[in-house]
């Protein structure tokens, strides 16, 4: 028999009882936090949570969200940045928690987790063969014919074929689907043989669909509890009118100092010729239109941006770009009211070529639309050119002959997050690091919570169980020069000495793909030590192996600088190669900067050093993990050091024990190597 207790006293004895049953010790933040999450979902009021690193905040989190699910018969939402804690609480921390708690509980918990499509395979991709030209086919397999029986086999010759033919095979008996359930790593480049994204999906129209992994996680997820999914999927959901979340009221919002950037990213669409032409290729194959219209706005798309130089269109459009606009979305308009198809669920190859073809064309159809409305709104429309790498020289722009991608992005999501999350659900938002200078004002702007009709919330700062000057050490490398292309080399070796003196056990973090790569195909080369770097495996994979093997080092960028949980001896130092600041030419960056600059205030301390506080607490928040750990946050930019904004930025951090001296510092990693 169940007896009434208040949500505050069922979560802080549900609680108990899990903390009891992993042996830990009570963390009084961590029941303070759980009691006041329970009282929010319970009061329908919204509230921010900073829980600083060892609070165990997932746990004070998902105890009351079990409780309010099974008692509203509602499910509660829980939404990450990162892949990692979204592993992290599939594949630990809620297993563990039900496991515990299951006998106080009425019925049995039920667990959903929704991704987006690209991270499932796709059975009907693999139905069609191996890649679909015949040059992708030469390039992965050697492919031979028998000719009396005409049967014909394919040979990897690659590595990218034998990951390719890895995960056919692993196809064949997973139930998931789940790129993150591989038993072990494949590239980016051999995922997407297998995988599609959300516009070429086929839907409901796909013959596969009653088998597809995507539809069937969806389906589970629509039957769970607590539904663990990602930021970007609730602000589809929140956003676009796609269901593509269960039906919830409440929502748990982790890594929430992320949250507002990963909508503006998840809401951020670009037109380009290439994407205007494909779509009329596209129509072509699969539809009897007329896709002439297409073709020309196509080209005029073309002139209309070729002269304009990359970055943001301070003024908009001009008119022969407004009027190249307006004909690429009156033409994809005129072909997707042309291809409209009879109706029904057949399945046929015509039906899935027109889906495809259709959703391409909507796809022009409403970036186009957006773009021409973009002086009503708070989007900003900015031009980028791809470039590549070139050896010391960094990344090279292409030219103003290549043609432009056009991109239309907000520069803010607050009222887009007041009308749309904020209005309809309660919402939960908790991290390590909601406040600037111990207030909770910037991240409650970004969000939509400060202002005029801004709901009412509450602020919650529980601190952290951590002694962080006995615990950990932050060196600054205050002698290195300013961090460049050309003094990279300085860097680098600066990083060897510190890895080698550690013996390994790094977590390297970088602000940029291109750095980490670089870095450890360098250092693999002169340290004895293996050093493994985000992209040669999936995320979760590379961190059971860091955190599995001692010596072993780990390379990586944002990805890495939060959510990434490995106490112990595996995690002893970690290094910062420069403070992350926003790229000085970011369109986004630009047109906030200029916005604070006009209402009076610092457009770079508001904008880019907030932004930089935020990333570095985080990524400092990897070092200090348990009460037991030790070790050292290595910061190889000089001028946190040197520069005014430095006080600023240490301020966001931890407050472990500080110093410049590269020898204090080498020799505790030497004695901590030792112990």
């Amino acid at each position: 028999m169940t007896v009434t207790t208040a949500p505050e006293q069922r979560a802080e004895d549900l609680l108990t009882t899990a903390v009891d049953s992993f042996g830990g010790t009570r963390r009084e933040g961590q029941v303070i936090m759980a009691r006041r999450v329970a009282e929010a979902l319970q009061k329908q009021r919204h509230l921010m949570v900073q829980a600083g690193t060892g609070t165990g905040k997932s746990l004070a989190y998902l105890v009351p969200a079990v409780a309010h699910a099974l008692e509203s018969e509602r499910p509660v939402l829980v939404s990450t940045a990162t892949l990692a804690l979204q592993a992290q609480i599939m594949g630990r921390d809620l297993p563990r928690l039900l496991e515990s708690i299951e006998p106080e509980l009425d019925r049995p918990v039920k667990v959903g987790l929704v991704k987006g499509r690209a991270n499932y395979l796709c059975k009907h991709k693999l139905a069609g063969g191996f890649p679909e030209t015949d040059d992708d086919a030469e390039a992965l397999f050697s492919v031979a014919t028998e000719p009396t029986g005409g049967v014909t086999t394919y040979e990897p010759t690659s590595r990218l074929g034998k990951q390719v033919m890895m995960l056919r095979e692993w196809a064949e008996e997973t139930e998931t689907g789940d790129r993150d359930d591989l038993p072990e790593g494949v590239t980016d480049q051999a995922w997407r043989q297998v995988s599609v994204n959300a516009v070429d999906c086929l839907g409901r129209k796909c013959p596969m669909v009653e088998e597809c992994f995507a539809e069937l996680a969806r389906t589970e997820a629509n039957e769970s509890d607590v539904v663990v999914t990602n930021h970007a999927m609730l602000a589809i959901d929140a956003f676009e009118g796609l269901d593509v979340l269960p039906e919830h009221d409440a929502v748990i919002i982790d890594e929430a100092h992320e949250f507002a950037e990963r909508v503006t990213s998840a809401v951020t669409e670009h037109l380009s010729a290439g994407m205007i032409s494909a779509a009329a290729s596209s129509a072509r194959r699969h539809t009897a239109i007329n896709v002439e219209p297409l073709q020309q706005a196509a080209t005029a798309v073309e002139a209309a941006f070729a002269s304009t130089p990359s970055g943001l269109l301070h003024r908009g459009l001009n008119e022969q770009q407004t009027a190249a606009v307006d004909a690429a979305r009156q033409a994809a308009r005129t072909a997707l009211a042309d291809s409209k198809d009879s109706g029904g669920e057949a399945a046929s190859e015509a039906d899935a070529g027109r889906t495809t073809a259709r959703a391409r064309l909507q796809a022009v159809c409403t970036v186009a639309e957006r773009m021409l409305e973009a002086d009503q709104t708070p989007d900003v429309i900015w031009l980028t050119r791809p470039g590549t790498f070139v050896p010391g020289k960094g990344y090279q722009e292409a030219g103003p002959e290549e043609p432009p991608l056009i991109y239309v992005a907000p520069t803010t999501v607050a009222a887009r997050l007041r009308e749309g999350l904020f209005s309809t659900r309660t919402v939960i938002l908790t991290s390590a690091t909601l406040t600037i200078g111990e207030s909770f004002d910037v991240m409650a702007g970004q969000l939509g919570l400060r202002g005029e009709k801004a709901p009412p919330w509450d602020p919650l700062d529980v601190g952290t169980p951590f002694d962080y000057p006995r615990q950990g050490m932050l060196y600054v490398a205050r002698h290195l020069p300013a961090p460049s292309l050309s003094t990279q080399q300085d860097q680098r070796e600066e990083l060897a000495g510190l890895i080698h003196a550690s013996g390994g056990a790094t977590l390297a973090l970088f602000s940029s793909r291109r750095a980490a790569e670089e870095a450890a195909e360098e250092l693999r080369g002169t340290l004895d030590v293996p050093i493994l770097c985000q992209g040669d495996a999936t995320m979760s994979a590379l961190i059971r192996q860091f955190a599995d093997e001692e010596e072993t080092c780990l390379f990586g960028t944002m990805s890495l600088w939060q959510g990434v949980d490995v106490p112990g001896r595996s995690c002893r130092l970690v290094t910062i190669d420069r403070i992350p600041f926003p790229r000085p030419n970011d369109p986004l960056t630009t047109a906030r900067t200029v916005e604070a600059d006009r209402a009076g205030g610092n457009g770079f301390m508001q904008v880019s050093a907030t932004h930089a506080a935020i990333r570095l607490a985080q990524g400092a928040g990897r070092l200090i993990r348990s009460s037991e750990d030790r070790g050292v946050l290595a910061v190889l930019d000089s001028r946190l050091a040197t520069k005014q904004y430095g006080t600023f930025l240490v301020k966001s951090m931890p407050g472990l024990w500080r110093t410049t001296d590269g020898t204090a510092v080498r020799q505790a990693l030497n004695r901590l190597r030792n112990a």
